[in-house]
């Protein structure tokens, strides 16, 4: 039986929710946030891993502050970021500012699959935590009691072949009884390689021309979880 592994942006949810939802708030929210919470050892933590990124022997949170919110402007997939977006958007959440997208036709496999006895999995850039908030306050509800586990950059990058070798052997699993679903082609390129079978997402919502059969890289593209046949 298959093991569906899946990424979230592009895949069970719009680019654009977190895009023009979920960065936008995050980066407003955050200096704010770093000033009030600096002193708790959960946002320290990721704090002085910035620092240590940084290199310099004289630490200043407005310099951190400025630092993490040009890593927002530049998409950068730092994992210390990552951790404090995360908790940002648990107030967002739990204040009902925002609920997360997800597509119908993913909220109805995901639900088919998990009940035929299916086991899945998340592997996002997004934290842990923050795919917990993600899936426990979708626009379909609370799909964490769907999923097996989560992972994310900890286990290393999504481009690297590595980094699914680690997910199957931390599930168990071997890596050809896993499926791992993308619309990000180098990301499947990289399951690939780690002897994953891939499913490419090319949601027309999230890239209005549909990609080529070269520009695949040979994944099985399909525009819908619908049409994803375990």
């Amino acid at each position: 039986m298959k093991t569906i592994l899946t990424d979230i942006e592009g895949t069970t949810s719009s680019i654009s929710f977190v895009k023009e939802v979920l960065f936008p708030y995050a980066r407003r929210e955050l200096p704010n946030f770093v000033r009030t919470h600096a002193e708790d050892p959960k946002v320290r933590h990721w704090l002085d891993q910035v620092q240590l990124e940084l290199g310099s022997e004289f630490f200043n949170d407005e310099h951190l502050i400025e630092t993490l919110l040009g890593w927002i402007d530049a998409d950068r997939k730092h994992t210390a970021l990552k951790a404090l977006q995360g908790m940002i958007w648990i107030a967002g959440y739990r204040d009902g500012d925002f609920a997360a997208h997800i597509y119908d036709d993913a909220a109805e496999m995901l639900r088919k699959w998990h009940a035929h006895g299916h086991r899945l999995y998340v592997y996002s850039s997004g934290s842990v935590p923050s795919q917990k908030l993600f899936f426990s306050h979708t626009t379909a509800g609370d799909l964490t009691p769907l999923f097996s586990g989560y992972f994310d950059t900890e286990m290393g990058g999504k481009r690297d072949a590595d980094s699914y070798r680690r997910i199957a052997e931390a599930i168990e699993v071997d890596p050809s009884d896993i499926i791992f679903l993308s619309d990000i082609v180098e990301e499947l390129d990289a399951a690939q390689e780690a002897c994953m079978d891939t499913v490419l997402l090319d949601r027309p919502d999230d890239y209005p021309l549909p990609r080529s059969a070269e520009e695949t890289h040979g994944h099985h593209r399909i525009e819908s979880f619908l049409a994803i046949h375990l």
